[in-house]
């Protein structure tokens, strides 16, 4: 098998894939319906995905639809990201426990090591979320600071790439260098094809998932079948839903610190953390300590945390940003600007959650262009 040689696996046979992988000891996550959403969750066949349904999305909307046609993967993101198990919203970090010595006690503490890690196969990753899965690990498991708990996770994951061949209301990835298709970061990565019989062409970027796909039932594409995949994907990249112009953005945000745009924004921001919560980059947590009733037993737990919330930024005598404005401020600036100070790169990949999922249906790139457009208007005003 040469590198980048592209095979078809029939869709009837991708039960096979599920099984390889189980097969090699991995928990299979990926798409399925749940309360009105496509979340990622366990699979273990392919009736488990969500056949035949497709998403729209808009500012402060998501609903699901019926298909004409039976897609397995003819939708776009949901309210879940693969940050969910890499770096779940509640893990504890440590217990403590007093060991009575006559009168006196000592604690004894222990860290949290899990007695099994789990193997995980992500199934159904979008380009965007490949780059969102780097971003954290430049940011969680770089030489500089590494999360062990995430890197242990990180290391035994397999990633199996979906390309795009749709893009929805609120993508933008194409102007954020993210998508529509995966260029690296994956195991294997298929692209959905439904022209003539269903089928997927499908391509190995690791030793181990060629591996996998050795152990499939597939044939070489054909030249015409490597076309239609490619034009496929030239189409999304051509009808993304939303843009953001990045040329000079990170610039643009610090010049407009001070700029009265942010309190028209923070009159419909609802400080929810909605848009942090289902941002597939977002890292930030909180330390909590608990105690049982008898004092003898401690536990610590790391927890999701967000810049909207007024604790995050506690000092001594109070929120270092107590308003809607700064917090909604340090958000953006922080995802579109100060970031990029920090990693090298924007912490946005234009997967259009937040827009979608913000019940005041906040759009990112609007606000981007908002503030370009005023900037703008008072460089040229009289």
């Amino acid at each position: 098998m040469e590198a980048g040689e592209q095979f078809i696996l029939e869709a009837a046979r991708l039960g096979e894939l599920l099984s390889a992988l189980a097969h090699q000891g991995y928990e299979v996550i990926g798409p399925s319906i749940r309360d009105g959403a496509i979340v990622y969750e366990p699979v273990h066949t392919v009736d488990d995905l969500p056949r035949g349904w497709t998403d729209e999305q808009g500012p402060g909307y998501y609903r699901l639809r019926r298909r004409d046609d039976d897609a397995l993967f003819g939708f776009n993101v949901g309210p879940h990201s693969w940050k969910k198990f890499l770096y779940p919203a509640s893990h504890r970090l440590f217990t403590a426990t007093c060991q009575q010595n006559g009168t006196q006690g000592a604690f004894r503490i222990v860290e949290e090591v899990p007695s099994r890690q789990p193997r995980y196969a992500f199934l159904g990753v979008r380009a965007c979320e490949l780059h969102a899965i780097a971003i954290l690990d430049k940011v969680l498991a770089s030489p500089n600071y590494t999360d062990p708990d995430y890197k242990r996770l990180r290391e035994s994951t397999f990633l199996v790439a979906v390309n795009c061949t749709q893009a929805g209301a609120t993508c933008f990835c194409a102007s954020m260098g993210t998508g529509p298709g995966a260029d690296s970061g994956y195991d294997l990565v298929l692209t959905e094809l439904l022209e003539g019989s269903h089928r997927f062409v499908v391509r190995a970027g690791s030793s181990r998932g060629a591996d996998v796909l050795a152990a499939l039932t597939t044939r070489v594409a054909s030249a015409e079948e490597r076309e239609l995949a490619s034009s496929q994907l030239d189409h999304a990249a051509a009808h993304m839903g939303r843009q953001l112009d990045t040329g000079g953005l990170q610039a643009l945000l610090y010049r407009s610190y001070d700029h009265p745009h942010w309190e028209a924004i923070a009159q419909r921001c609802l400080s929810c953390a909605n848009c942090t919560l289902v941002c597939p980059t977002c890292f930030c947590t909180t330390i909590e300590d608990v105690t049982d009733l008898s004092g003898d037993h401690a536990e610590r737990w790391r927890r999701w945390d967000s810049c909207f919330t007024t604790a995050f930024s506690y000092l001594h005598g109070g929120s270092v940003r107590s308003s809607t404005k700064a917090r909604y401020r340090q958000w953006m600036v922080h995802k579109l600007a100060a970031w990029i100070d920090q990693f090298d790169e924007s912490g946005c990949v234009g997967c259009g959650r937040c827009i979608a999922w913000c019940p005041a249906g906040i759009d990112i790139t609007a606000e981007a262009r908002a503030l370009r457009e005023a900037q703008a208007a008072g460089a040229h005003a009289p």
